[in-house]
């Protein structure tokens, strides 16, 4: 496990150290041809209900108009919220909440990174994705089985490979996420399905062959990832 971790770290400096030279005008091109792509997939066209990250403004695949897209088709959207559930020692985990408008998403504050993000005071009146109001700790229920779970997860990475392995930032966000939903959903209508996963990445991102993303037992792949340079990896 501490080879795999190391191996990580080092893959993700060397594409972070990439993507810092990568010109703004590449990542803004990039993302008009991902977006443009998303919106053909029928995985994409099909859901009713998916979440998608915020990107930050730089090195990343911008998501301002995917989130545009999916609200004005009538799609329920839910955003990444980061929270701590222990101090001592600092465990943080992720919430899908959703987001109600595109005012609503102009109006998010950037954090540290510059990512929109949901003001803490608001948290207690937003819907989870497993349903109830409020983030996995405290989070409150209604007498019935709310609507649960999602059909599509729009993810970020830090590196892909063409084999559908997923480096991360490092906080190991969504593979944790992953490994519970099965849990929460139980019981709903979407008891036993697996989101799809799509991974959006700029071409400075992809590891090709012989090189690959090194992965531990708890990562997960995803179903697809869609290039800046217009192409779809998929199983």
């Amino acid at each position: 496990m501490a080879a795999v971790s190391v191996v990580k770290k080092e893959l993700r400096q060397k594409v972070q150290s990439l993507l810092k030279t990568l010109p703004q005008e590449s990542a803004t091109a990039q993302s008009t041809i991902v977006t443009n792509k998303l919106f053909t997939l029928p995985e994409y066209l099909n859901a009713k209900r998916i979440s998608v990250f915020l990107s930050m403004p730089y090195g990343e695949i911008s998501t301002t108009r995917i989130v545009q897209d999916a609200l004005a088709r009538g799609k329920e959207v839910f955003i990444p919220y980061t929270h701590n559930i222990s101090i001592q020692p600092r465990v943080s985990i992720m919430d899908m909440l959703r987001l109600e408008s595109m005012e609503e998403f102009t109006s998010l504050e950037p954090d540290k990174w510059g990512i929109p993000s949901l003001a803490k005071s608001s948290i207690p009146t937003k819907q989870n994705c497993f349903g109830g109001l409020g983030v996995a700790v405290n989070r409150s229920r209604g007498g019935a089985l709310d609507d649960v779970g999602l059909d599509l997860i729009i993810m970020p990475g830090m590196a892909f490979d063409t084999g559908l392995k997923r480096l991360g930032h490092g906080k190991g966000y969504y593979d944790h996420f992953l490994n519970r939903y099965s849990t929460e959903i139980e019981g709903s209508s979407r008891a036993g399905k697996r989101p799809f996963l799509v991974a959006l990445a700029l071409k400075e991102q992809i590891i090709f062959p012989p090189e690959e993303v090194p992965v531990a037992s708890h990562d997960q792949p995803v179903d697809a990832v869609i290039v800046g340079d217009g192409s779809l990896i998929a199983s």
